[in-house]
């Protein structure tokens, strides 16, 4: 068996999935969700869980997220087991309607600073204000979500969240109910703001185009229940290399790998 301990060349995770296999509950069944997942998430990275509706994607953010307890292997966190939420894991959803409607945004940024202590009025106010410069929505600070498109209500999600400092940031399909234009544009803010704060990032999708845009490595998991079926590299791709024949190549390859039923999971390749 290959050993997972770190080296001088392959330094700790910060965050590590082992045999993590997730149950809930629908009426009197007991249902599956994924099945003995593992898979490591180091400083700085971003990660991609991809795979078809139904695989636990989302169930497992939640797990990393603390929310739900795996009934089978742990997460740790620089080596200690979650075991609930905490503010150096932030989570951001694809609903846009998150935003309290009676909140200013900027009110709504700093609300989750205010809610956990974690900063007093005026530095919440500060941070609020810096990272709604980061993603471009200074200027709407005092507006009400009921006048931002989808795009920019999802950019104040992505505020909020980073205004918590996270060292890891959890998004769940943010850019799922976006128009192609819309999401291909925050696609890129959010390359854009990563390079800037350089949390390490896990992003659920379906997409497989937007897996190899926005990630660094691929998790793939199986149909129902999720099971590592591969992972991949994807750090030589980003929204320039879209179209490329080497591009085209490995979405064709992670096709065959997602939806193969014979296929079978493989060590992570270039």
């Amino acid at each position: 068996m290959q050993s997972h301990e770190p080296t001088a060349a392959t330094p700790a995770p910060l965050l590590r999935a082992e045999g993590v296999s997730l149950e809930y509950t629908a009426g009197e069944r007991v249902v599956r969700a994924t099945h003995r997942v593992s898979f490591d998430l180091h400083p700085a990275e971003r990660l991609v869980l991809l795979g078809p509706s139904g695989c636990g994607k989302s169930s497992l953010l939640k797990a990393l997220g603390g929310f739900i307890a795996p009934v089978e292997g742990r997460i740790t966190l620089d080596g200690r087991r979650i075991t609930g939420p905490g503010p150096q894991r932030v989570m951001v959803f694809q609903e846009f309607d998150q935003l309290p409607p009676w909140k200013t945004v900027l009110h709504n940024v700093m609300f989750p600073l205010l809610a956990s202590g974690q900063a007093p009025r005026a530095e919440a106010e500060r941070r609020a204000l810096r990272v709604l410069e980061q993603v471009g929505l200074a200027s709407f600070a005092h507006a009400h979500p009921h006048m931002l498109s989808g795009g920019m209500k999802q950019r104040v999600a992505i505020a909020r969240a980073l205004a918590m400092q996270p060292r890891i940031l959890l998004m769940d399909e943010p850019f799922a109910a976006l128009d192609a234009l819309t999401r291909r544009r925050m696609q890129q803010e959010l390359l854009a703001l990563w390079a800037q704060v350089r949390c390490s990032l896990v992003f659920v999708t379906h997409s497989i185009e937007e897996a190899l845009v926005v990630g660094h490595r691929i998790v793939l998991l199986s149909p129902h229940p999720g099971r590592v079926r591969a992972e991949l590299n994807a750090h030589a791709f980003d929204l320039e290399s879209v179209g490329s024949p080497a591009f085209q190549a490995q979405a064709q390859r992670i096709h065959h790998l997602l939806f193969e039923e014979t296929a079978q999971p493989e060590a992570a390749t270039a």
